[in-house]
């Protein structure tokens, strides 16, 4: 698959700068991948559309507070995102103006130990995570409550960005689904454009992950299972193929992958030349997502991390 077939145009202003309020009004466009059949519906109506047995997969992982505005010796801007914890202070993290860094440099609480190329470091952070919420560069309006880019249900900290299909549930509408969690955090890679002419050639970092034997026993065990997000498709996708219960995925869904574990998916739209547009196209076909996504800008829906949700049936 080229890695251009995973292009489409989008209107700038259907970019999402702000959460729905609540957040189960936001829109959900609903797909029957039986019968072809397209549905407009709003995210509250989700346990009425799914079998009634539906085991609902959400992903537990808590947002860090991962932007760092620091300046260095110099007196200039510097940036730090941290990626993931490593061992003990030590982390991975993307560092800008990269160029004008070198190991050994003390940004503030954090030091640079070590260049790994494309802008990462290995870097030693004194203290806890304090920064901001590392919200993605599309949106450009603040964020007045960073719980917003939280799902209800996050605990686990431990991402760089938010698993942003689930940020449409509230509280009560949890209650009304059969729901398990699973925890995968989240890395910068997941949204990485594909760069590589052909999809196989891009290189898909892996993800921490981690599933209680219960909770496993009772997914692989359900009669329909609805995945929340790529990430939770990762993770089923990955143990139901005889990984451990807890470590790393590199799973990388494209269209003529074989889902064994995902009967069903709640997913947001996608940025383009994205592995999460390659994942949606694998589940739901490649010209059947086209004519999604095309109803979805006829339609006015909005797009991206504080949009609107797809349901794939």
């Amino acid at each position: 698959m080229k890695a251009s077939e995973l292009d489409y145009e989008l209107p700038p202003e259907l970019i999402a700068q702000r959460p729905a309020e609540p957040r189960d009004q936001s829109r959900l466009l609903v797909y029957e991948r039986r019968t072809g059949e397209i549905r407009h519906a709003r995210f509250r109506d989700l346990p009425g559309l799914l079998p009634a047995e539906s085991v609902v997969v959400v992903n537990d992982t808590r947002v860090l507070p991962a932007r760092l505005r620091l300046r260095r010796p110099s007196g200039g801007e510097a940036e730090i995102l941290l990626l993931e914890q490593l061992q003990g202070d030590v982390w991975e993290a993307l560092a800008r103006p990269s160029r004008r860094l070198q190991a050994g440099m003390n940004l503030g609480p954090v030091e640079l130990i070590e260049s790994l190329g494309e802008g990462r470091w290995r870097v030693r952070l004194e203290g806890e995570p304090a920064g901001e919420t590392p919200l993605p560069p599309y949106i450009t309006e603040p964020l007045s409550d960073p719980e917003r880019y939280q799902t209800v249900y996050a605990e686990e900290a431990g991402s760089a960005a938010a698993p942003t299909a689930g940020l449409h549930f509230t509280r009560e509408l949890l209650e009304c689904v059969q729901t398990e969690r699973v925890t995968l955090h989240v890395g910068l890679d997941t949204f990485r454009p594909i760069t590589a002419e052909t999809v196989a050639k891009h290189e898909l970092h892996s993800e921490r992950y981690e599933v209680s034997e219960a909770a496993w026993e009772r997914i692989a065990a359900a009669a329909h299972v609805t995945a929340v997000g790529s990430t939770s498709v990762r993770v089923l996708e990955s143990l139901v193929r005889g990984a451990p219960l807890v470590g790393r995925t590199r799973l990388f869904a494209v269209p003529g992958f074989e889902f064994l574990r995902t009967n069903a998916l709640v997913t947001n739209f996608h940025l383009p030349r994205t592995s999460l547009l390659a994942l949606v196209m694998a589940f739901a076909g490649v010209e059947e997502t086209r004519r999604l996504y095309r109803v979805a800008v006829e339609e006015q829906y909005r797009f991206y991390s504080f949009g609107d949700a797809t349901l794939i049936l």
